[in-house]
């Protein structure tokens, strides 16, 4: 029976501003509630108050203002009480954009020649930025040199304007930060510009991403044209001086200053006659009327959707380097394309029409293959493609995917740069500094009250997370303790745990032997005295240690991660036996499963495309399956790029032994 499932058809072509602002909006009392493990903001609406408003002070959306308070999409009324989620437990509570903050990201962003200004994200790196911007960390750090390696959610950088004029026309562009009072048509107005140019150039922009701060991209610009914002632009007119006016009369007409036309009219010098010539710069505003129906108009652009266009027949390329047999590649990649194809046979049988076309690609950096795969005709008719693992391999699909306006899912890697400036990539695996900043938040909102203590030992390879959460302690002003995992650890921890509180230990490393010295010595800590209240805290690497598991419940252990799979899920029993049964064999014995990230992959997207059509990434947050692996909460990173899934999972081994898996992707 296991033949079924054979390959479908495989192909074997086979500036200047050193300036750096470090932003928290004022700190307004609003009471923090915890409502089912997650933080509230307690807010009562102000008369004239909307939802979209709300949704800018505290920087949520409008779709999580709603998800936590029904009955909010119908209207409200003043004084009416809100939850409103905390997106980060770490800052102080946020307020409206305070006015000396506009004040200096006025004065900051009016000339955007030669930089401008980004706010940075949850789990953004200097590397990161740097790679959007088509700069270098170095260039970003001479703007801003009282920046240092690590930087945080809401600080405000200076980046220089990009430079390169490029042969390829989508390539001509550079970018804007969005201004005190700027709209949609004043930003197109400035640069001369179809209102609809800039929403095809970033199309992750809409009401609630069009904000103060945030950066948008310019297209069709030759990037070292020097502009003004519209409002600053004047035309020249020309009037015919009357009888009886003066020049300051004029200027005062035109709100111009009296230099500004002596300076376009050099017979003035000769004194001002009736029925004189005169050029007058004007506001371009006032020549074409700017009116504010004209503004409300393009503005509705942001809130206008693609409609969704249902595909009868489903078309998927899957291409992936199958025949590449280093390090067992190739039988990771098959058991990956045999979970897609249980996937597959779940979605036919709830209805849908699917064509699966899988293609052998080549490997590493030797893409003649796949070049060669890219010129047929079955690759011209696909809806969806899935594949590439090395970076030579994305960087082709995501040339190919832009070109033919074409959806495409990067499923393995966590650091390819292309999802960053591609609109048409999802990329499955978080990026491992992403996961490192939400888990660090995590640990901050539920362990806050706790008494902490980090044990040093089997490497550094935690490094990066160990610092992120230590930082984030010290600037919540939460106290903390580390020490070396030595022989007289169990007495030198023991010294450590306070009876009224609880203790949470946190491994600085993965390694298991490190795991493994630890929950010795804290068994031996707590046959000496067990009145102490301990938790481990660690990493997804713990769910490749079986032999350690009845410990992680003994202490009531949480771990993080992006994938994680519960045995004891019926749902995961059931993929397990249908594997067996079309495969004759059991799953690999790798963290995560490929076989279940085929799956997960599989009926994610074909969901996606089932439900939505070709447009269905305007609706990803609607898009929820039954995933046994992964969780998925993709997000854009900027207005123009793709989506990063951003999903992660909180486990918890109880001391009754039941596992639970939380998810905390939002």
């Amino acid at each position: 029976m296991h033949n079924r499932f054979t390959l479908t058809k495989i192909f074997c072509l086979v500036f200047s501003l050193g300036i750096s602002l470090s932003f928290q909006a004022q700190d307004l009392e609003y009471k923090k509630v915890e409502v089912g493990g997650q933080f509230f903001y307690e807010y009562k609406v102000q008369s004239g108050e909307g939802l979209y408003a709300i949704s800018r002070t505290f920087s949520v959306s409008v779709a999580d203002i709603l998800r936590h308070n029904p009955g909010a999409e119908k209207g409200l009324q003043n004084g009416q009480e809100l939850l409103i989620p905390v997106a980060n437990p770490n800052l102080s509570p946020p307020s409206s954009l305070s006015p000396r903050f506009i004040a200096s990201l006025q004065s900051l962003s009016q000339d955007q020649n030669r930089a401008f200004q980004h706010t940075v994200v949850l789990g953004e790196t200097l590397f990161g930025i740097a790679r959007m911007y088509h700069t270098t960390v170095d260039e970003i750090l001479t703007l801003n040199p009282e920046v240092g390696e690590v930087i945080g959610e809401g600080q405000v950088l200076s980046i220089p304007q990009r430079r390169v004029i490029s042969q390829e026309k989508e390539e001509n562009y550079r970018y804007h930060t969005i201004l005190p009072k700027e709209t949609l048509y004043s930003v197109s107005k400035t640069y001369s510009l179809k209102p609809e140019d800039v929403m095809r150039a970033n199309p992750g922009l809409s009401v609630e991403t069009f904000k103060i701060g945030k950066t948008i991209r310019i297209p069709f610009f030759e990037s070292y044209e020097v502009v003004l914002p519209y409002g600053e632009q004047t035309t020249n007119i020309t009037h015919i001086v009357n009888r009886g006016e003066t020049l300051h009369s004029i200027a005062r007409h035109y709100n111009v200053e009296i230099q500004e036309i002596q300076r376009l009219n050099p017979m003035l010098s000769g004194g001002l006659k009736s029925n004189m010539e005169l050029l007058v710069p004007v506001k371009r505003s006032l020549v074409e009327n700017d009116s504010r129906s004209n503004t409300n108009d393009v503005n509705r652009l942001l809130l206008q959707s693609t409609p969704s266009e249902r595909v009868n027949v489903i078309k998927v390329g899957l291409l992936l380097p199958f025949l590449d047999e280093s390090r067992g590649s190739h039988l990771r990649l098959q058991e990956y394309y045999e979970g897609f194809l249980l996937a597959v046979e779940k979605m036919k049988n709830d209805g849908a029409n699917i064509e699966l076309y899988v293609f052998e690609i080549g490997k590493g950096d030797d893409t003649r293959k796949l070049q060669s795969l890219l010129g047929t005709m079955e690759m011209q008719m696909l809806n969806l493609v899935i594949g590439g693992v090395s970076d030579a391999q994305i960087k082709l699909l995501s040339d190919f995917s832009r070109s033919h306006n074409l959806n495409y899912v990067v499923p393995f890697s966590q650091s390819n740069g292309e999802v960053l400036n591609n609109g048409q990539i999802f990329q499955v695996n978080p990026t491992q500094y992403l996961t490192y900043t939400k888990a660090s938040s995590l640990f901050l909102q539920r362990f806050y009250n706790a008494n902490i203590i980090f044990v040093q030992g089997g490497g550094n390879d935690k490094n990066e997370f160990v610092t992120l959460l230590q930082n984030g302690l010290r600037k919540s002003n939460v106290r903390y303790e580390t020490l070396n995992a030595t022989s007289t650890l169990s007495s030198t921890i023991l010294a450590l745990l306070n009876k009224n509180e609880e203790n949470v230990v946190v491994p600085t490393s993965g390694d298991s032997d490190l795991l493994r010295q630890i929950t010795e010595e804290l068994k031996k800590t707590r046959e000496s005295d067990s009145g102490y209240a301990i938790r481990l805290f660690g990493y997804p690497d713990w769910q490749a240690y079986p032999n350690l598991k009845e410990d992680y419940s003994l202490f009531n252990t949480y771990i993080f991660a992006p994938f994680f799979v519960n045995e004891e899920s019926s749902d995961v029993v059931t993929f397990k036996n249908n594997f067996r049964k079309w495969y004759e064999r059991d799953l690999l014995e790798t963290f995560p499963s490929y076989g279940m990230w085929g799956y997960d992959t599989g009926l994610f997207f074909l969901t996606a495309l089932h439900k939505y059509g070709n447009n269905f990434g305007q609706n990803i947050e609607r898009i929820n399956v039954p995933s046994l692996q992964f969780p998925f909460h993709f997000v854009r990173p900027n207005n123009w790029g793709g989506f990063i899934n951003s999903g992660l999972y909180l486990i918890h081994y109880g001391a009754d032994g039941r596992i639970t898996k939380t998810d905390k992707s939002r």
